[in-house]
């Protein structure tokens, strides 16, 4: 991943990338997510992680940072004879793109501000040094 912006905007960018991007997920919470997108029916963690080939512990992980991301939704199955167990299915892509779009527009309102706010600063600076270098 590229450092500074400059950089992140000259490289090429595919879709999943939003999801490493702007929500700081990894590569395999990528591929967590598109497996579950995929397929016909809510999945449980072990066939996640049978599908994503990983041990169950780290394909939980992977799970837990999309449904804190609010990419993909959780649900309770129960037992007939008692006990549960919980399934995984992907969250609506317009709300998702919709929580993006917000998120960005959030970032660019706070970046647009520390802008203002250098070019004051930085505006002030070159004026009170340009008054100090005058004799004033």
């Amino acid at each position: 991943m590229a450092n500074s912006m400059a950089e992140q905007l000259q490289q090429e960018m595919v879709c999943e990338g939003l999801l490493e991007c702007i929500h700081g997920l990894k590569r395999l919470d990528t591929e967590c997510y598109r497996t579950v997108v995929e397929s016909e029916e809510p999945l449980t963690i072990d066939e996640v992680a049978e599908r994503v080939d990983r041990e169950r512990s780290t394909a939980y992980r992977s799970v837990r940072r999309l449904l804190q991301s609010g990419f993909i939704q959780k649900e309770q199955v129960n037992y007939d004879q008692g006990g549960y167990y919980h399934v995984y299915y992907p969250t609506d892509p317009n709300q998702i793109a919709s929580d993006m779009q917000r998120m960005v527009n959030d970032w660019y309102a706070k970046l647009d501000q520390l802008i203002r706010e250098f070019e004051a600063e930085y505006e002030r600076a070159s004026v009170d040094d340009a008054t100090v270098s005058s004799g004033e």
